[in-house]
């Protein structure tokens, strides 16, 4: 990484925070480390041991889209999670639990019946109902979510047949789900059909609202949006089947960011139901709809001439009539992460995967059994390096393969393209010392063809895959800054990804200047990391990049230089303006280096740009004698006090006090800084 910065100064915005309160992250997080590298202490196991005596998993799911963001007064939408569970099979008992005002997780265990039909229970804040495999059904009515009521989670349920004769029903509002005002709400594999109105009204401004995975068949008003002259709601409808469903499929009014994205609807051929229309942009409406499939629908897409729709990557296959698209709208990727399917595939994945599960979860109903592939040196594997095994790796594969790496030393460099999600480098050793991928390039080291490496082409493993893992082995650069002092660049990266949703766990990386580069695909891109229960080492910048990235229960390791000096900067984030940056949360930070001779950081404005806002928070971690008093610096004719550090209750003596050259968070700003706030609406899970 280059230090030569052009000056300049800049003001900063806040962008919006996406939670998702992840608890899971707390059995993530406190594995213990083997006995080669220590162990983290008794605090850590007591806090695994408690979160395996809860709920049942999937209590612990929270939304993704627009229920994961945090606003109002919410962080993320987790429903009754912490409360108790119930099961029920009875009117009487749905309706006790569902109206009462403590979180409460309600399985619905049975097929209940409304009494008196078109009853709309009122569920009350903090619940999550939800289906017990496929038995759960309600029958002849449904739910209401009244004004303020929030954080409601309703899955994996039936809903079905309020219908009364008419099929243009006009005195029977007998909804599947209808939300009036309510807020962070998450419908998500339900079966909703045959009802005498809606299957979901989301009326008078109800907003942060996900609608993911459900079948919503045999309908005419299916999925009414708006009925307000304010502009204010946000909703994210991805990955449902609209079949057989006449008009709302949503119409959508007056809605401030309405995002669809790989959605299925479809006129089925020789029925009663023929579509009027489907994508409704109406009013002041701000739409974006990606990679959609329209499949023998009349005016599959339409707007009024206030409207906007932004349209990418969609699928029309039979339709007629309108298809239309216009104005501007906004980036989802402002607000929330998310990977859209490819629209060919959507009708067979939608087929399959809508609709209530007979188990849930937050992983996707399309994910099939890991593919597992084995390398080893010696032969006995199927592959002799880990290249080869990537090779392998289908492109655009839907789901996740494991490549078991057999103890030894892999001398080469891995690249895991753009188009391979869903890898996992899986160490097979007793000790994560025992796997180990190593290469030696640096920036300034000549290419084959011409040129040189440059700092991000130096990576001995580079990751620009979404969905990425690796656990139970060892990264590392080891060029050998002493003998090469003739070469310009001495930045050598063990490890680079630029993708979202990386998680590494049980790692070492190890190197000297540039050790662990955390980036995106693109600035404008959310690339998220999330590394625990790991070692990283290194002297001069060695955790660094534009991610959103958490070093969470770890150990950064401080090396001296090649000429036995102790000098270097832990961080050097390049954050973008609206997003988060580094967090080190619960971490050790030492070494075998001199006192006062590290800083925790320096802002990294890349390429001179002002309009970066880097940053770095440490928290709740224990910090060496080697830590400077004066712990951040500036970097390239850039302040850090223009831009964003800051530590947190750390421990050990290379802490100290608040001063203008130190700054330290309050209670309530450490509240919104924490891991969950990083991550969003994504838990990282082993796969």
């Amino acid at each position: 990484m280059s230090e030569t910065r052009s000056k300049a100064r800049h003001r900063r915005r806040r962008g919006a925070l996406v939670l998702g309160v992840p608890l899971a992250l707390t059995a993530a997080g406190v594995m213990a480390y083997g006995n080669d590298l220590g162990v983290f202490g008794a605090d850590a196991q007591r806090t695994a041991a408690a979160a395996t005596t809860a709920s049942p998993a999937w209590a612990a799911d929270v939304a993704d889209g627009f229920a994961s963001v945090n606003a109002l007064g919410q962080n993320g939408t987790y429903g009754g999670r912490g409360g108790q569970t119930v099961t029920v099979k009875t009117l009487a008992d749905l309706e006790k639990y569902a109206t009462a005002t403590e979180p409460y997780v309600i399985v619905v265990a049975a097929t209940i019946n409304m009494n008196p039909v078109g009853k709309e229970i009122k569920v009350q804040s903090d619940k999550t109902i939800v289906g017990q495999g496929t038995s759960g059904q309600i029958v002849g009515g449904g739910f209401f979510l009244g004004q303020g009521v929030h954080n409601v989670i309703i899955r994996n349920l039936t809903i079905r047949d309020s219908y009364q004769g008419t099929w243009n029903d006009k005195d029977h509002d007998f909804d599947a789900i209808q939300m009036d005002g309510a807020h962070h709400v998450w419908i998500d594999h339900n079966d909703l059909r045959h009802m005498a109105d809606g299957l979901i009204d989301s009326r008078k401004d109800t907003t942060y609202v996900t609608v993911s995975w459900n079948k919503l068949s045999n309908n005419n008003k299916t999925f009414g949006i708006g009925w307000t002259d304010n502009v204010t709601a946000d909703l994210t409808i991805h990955h449902n089947w609209f079949s057989d469903t006449e008009q709302r499929n949503p119409s959508t009014d007056n809605v401030a960011h309405a995002h669809l994205y790989n959605n299925y609807l479809e006129d089925v051929a020789g029925t009663s139901v023929n579509s009027s229309y489907g994508n409704y942009s109406r009013g002041r409406t701000k739409m974006v709809l990606e990679n959609s499939y329209f499949q023998g629908m009349k005016n599959p897409v339409q707007k009024d001439s206030t409207a906007s729709i932004v349209q990418r990557g969609n699928v029309f296959s039979g339709t007629s009539g309108r298809n239309e698209s216009g104005g501007t709208a906004f980036d989802p990727k402002s607000y929330y992460g998310y990977t859209l399917d490819k629209a060919a595939d959507i009708p067979a994945l939608l087929k399959s995967g809508t609709g209530p599960r007979t188990s849930i979860g937050t992983a996707s109903t399309k994910a099939a059994a890991a593919t597992t592939l084995t390398v080893a040196k010696d032969g006995s594997g199927q592959y002799t390096s880990v290249q080869k095994a990537v090779d392998a790796v289908p492109a655009n594969n839907g789901s996740r393969v494991v490549i078991q790496v057999k103890p030894g030393t892999y001398r080469e460099t891995v690249k895991v393209p753009s188009n391979k999600p869903h890898v996992t480098f899986q160490g097979t050793g007793a000790s994560r010392k025992d796997t180990v991928i190593v290469f030696n390039n640096a920036a300034g080291t000549p290419k084959p063809g011409g040129g040189t490496y440059g700092t991000g082409g130096s990576a001995t493993v580079a990751v620009e895959a979404d969905d990425f893992q690796a656990r139970n082995l060892t990264i590392t650069n080891d060029f050998d800054e002493g003998a090469n002092q003739n070469l310009s660049g001495h930045q050598a990266v063990a490890l680079r990804t630029a993708a979202d949703k990386v998680f590494l766990d049980g790692v070492i990386v190890n190197g000297d200047q540039d050790t662990l580069l955390l980036d995106t695909a693109a600035k404008d891109k959310l690339g998220r990391v999330y590394v625990t229960n790991s070692y990283v080492t290194g002297n001069v910048d060695f955790i660094f990049g534009r991610a959103t990235a958490v070093i969470d229960r770890s150990v950064i390791t401080l090396k001296k230089r090649w000429d036995g000096t102790s000098a270097g900067y832990v961080t050097a984030p390049s954050t973008a303006a609206n997003r988060k940056g580094i967090l080190i949360n619960r971490t050790t930070v030492n070494g075998d280096v001199s006192a006062g001779s590290f800083f925790l950081g320096r802002n990294w404005h890349a390429g001179g740009d002002a309009s970066l806002d880097p940053q770095t928070t440490v928290r709740d971690s224990t910090l060496s004698a080697a830590i400077k008093s004066t712990p951040w610096s500036d970097m390239g004719g850039f302040s850090w006090k223009d831009d964003r550090f800051a530590e947190y209750k750390n421990t050990g003596p290379g802490s100290g006090s608040a001063s203008s050259n130190r700054p330290q968070l309050s209670d309530s700003q450490a509240a919104g800084q924490e891991v969950a706030d990083w991550l969003g609406d994504w838990t990282p899970t082993a796969g």
